[in-house]
């Protein structure tokens, strides 16, 4: 049974905060969710029918499971296993850290990979043919990655034969072997583990040999084989935060991407030295906004996907940057090449806002409004739906927070003004938008309550102004882009 949701935490969340034991209610809800995914992937497959799902994809799935299942057993979640007691009581401690086995099968990315799973298995897929009935079989290949890895990092012995597409074969959390071919290619890869040792082979090629590392990536010396990199935990004794461009699920495959983000990047040296080097400072750039927002990144941020440059940017990135959630992708965050800590701090505040309410939504209904698009967002050109006018105004509340303490703990004045003049923005824009949250019949008992937490917090930072100069600017901006956005859409909230 999913957890519920205690007043305590509703509060907590509405005010953009989330202490300890709330934010491990929302990792364990998603947790859950994640495995009971995994299981309906199986369920689907084995209900797909020949058409959709082949007898040999299936086969090959129940094997892949089993192994899985094995590494599962040799290195359990916990001292008692997963379900020893109800998920109340454990939220009221600490719980035991993931082995690296379940770990990996609560990545983010087995999200997005689930649901592609389960688009093409499910109830309304009709039989397929020609390229498309590769799909389902491709997209269950995963399995068998996953569970490569887990018997590798549970020290089961085993060979088998997995499948490179589109020449890159990727082991999640291990690092990426490419094959030499191209397009929508198939090229087949004998995988053998003896002893924490894994040999790839290919027909004709000369075998790659890999070993593997504690926590993420694997090394050798083979050309043919990129490794996984991590960056340190934020803070001393906290989990590696993976910085992934490897996963083929680490963006939307196909589809129409959404406008405000570019395409994923694959880095080099020099850009992983510069994603360290922004790192670095991050934590002490978050500690400013405040211990929890540092708090919340330690426990809620589980991986970075780089994203590329979005058009416009200069060579070297200035003038634009853009950074994103999945809400099938609970922990990640994208974004592009941050310019330095403080702005890799503010992205990390603005994202994981929309990753604490995507996860308190699936547990609460706060809203039954229609996804229709009319209201006005200052920091949008397009018209919101209700929901996505909620999900804006909080994580700019957050960042309103977050720059008005950093600028009251700077000690530099250029350092104190500029975050007073990005307190001041953000303050005026969630104050704009306020009433039409407030205002709404769509709201249920339980979001009005956090709604209300969002207006609390909204006049709690009016008590320390910024300098009269930004606000008067702030106001100014936020008239012209409500005067603009009028004109252009001349909808009636």
């Amino acid at each position: 049974m999913l957890p519920e949701v205690p007043e305590r935490a509703l509060t907590e969340l509405g005010r953009t905060e989330g202490g300890p034991e709330t934010l491990r209610l929302l990792v364990r809800d998603q947790h859950t969710r994640r495995l009971l995914l995994l299981r309906a992937v199986l369920d689907a497959a084995e209900s797909a029918g020949p058409g959709i799902c082949p007898a040999a994809a299936l086969t090959r799935l129940r094997e892949d499971w089993a192994l899985l299942e094995e590494a599962e057993r040799l290195e359990p979640y916990g001292p008692a296993g997963p379900s020893s007691e109800p998920a109340a009581d454990a939220t009221r401690r600490n719980p035991p850290s993931p082995s690296p086995v379940r770990a990996l099968l609560l990545h983010p990315f087995i999200g997005p990979w689930a649901a592609e799973a389960l688009r093409l298995l499910g109830p309304g897929a009709g039989p397929l043919s020609g390229r498309d009935a590769r799909e389902p079989g491709r997209a269950l290949a995963y399995i068998g990655r996953l569970a490569a890895v887990a018997a590798a990092r549970a020290g089961v012995p085993y060979a088998l034969r997995l499948t490179a597409y589109d020449g890159v074969l990727t082991l999640p959390s291990l690092g990426a072997l490419r094959t030499g071919g191209s397009g929508r290619g198939e090229t087949e890869v004998a995988v053998v583990h003896r002893r924490g040792r894994l040999t790839l082979r290919r027909s004709g090629e000369t075998d790659v040999v890999v070993r593997l590392q504690n926590g993420a990536g694997a090394w050798s010396e083979a050309a043919a084989w990129t490794p996984a990199y991590a960056l340190p935990g934020l803070v001393p004794g906290s989990t590696a935060v993976p910085l992934d461009d490897l996963d083929p699920y680490r963006t939307a495959r196909g589809g129409p991407r959404p406008d405000t983000l570019s395409g994923p990047a694959l880095l080099d040296d020099a850009d992983r030295k510069h994603w360290l080097h922004t790192w670095s400072g991050t934590a002490a750039a978050l500690g400013l906004g405040g211990e929890r927002r540092l708090a919340e990144a330690v426990t809620l941020l589980h991986c970075l996907v780089p994203l590329a440059a979005p058009p416009g940017s200069g060579p070297d990135g200035a003038g634009g940057s853009c950074s994103g959630t999945r809400r099938e992708a609970f922990g990640a965050v994208l974004s592009s090449a941050p310019g330095t800590a403080t702005t890799l701090a503010a992205t990390l505040v603005h994202e994981l806002q929309h990753t604490k309410l995507a996860a308190l939504s699936d547990m609460v209904t706060l809203h039954r409004a229609t996804s229709e698009a009319r209201h006005f967002a200052p920091w949008r050109p397009d018209p919101r739906p209700y929901d996505g006018l909620l999900q804006g105004a909080y994580s700019h509340l957050a960042l309103a927070d977050f720059f008005q303490r950093s600028a009251l703990a700077a000690t530099l004045p250029v350092r104190r003004d500029a975050a007073w003049e990005r307190h001041a923005r953000y303050q005026a824009q969630v104050g704009a938008v306020l009433p039409a949250l407030v205002g709404s019949s769509d709201l249920t008992v339980r979001g009005r309550r956090f709604v209300d937490r969002m207006v609390e917090v909204h006049e709690r930072l009016a008590e320390q102004p910024p300098p009269r100069g930004h606000a008067a600017r702030a106001t100014a901006y936020v008239l012209a882009a409500r005067t603009l956005w009028n004109r252009r859409h001349a909808l009636a909230e």
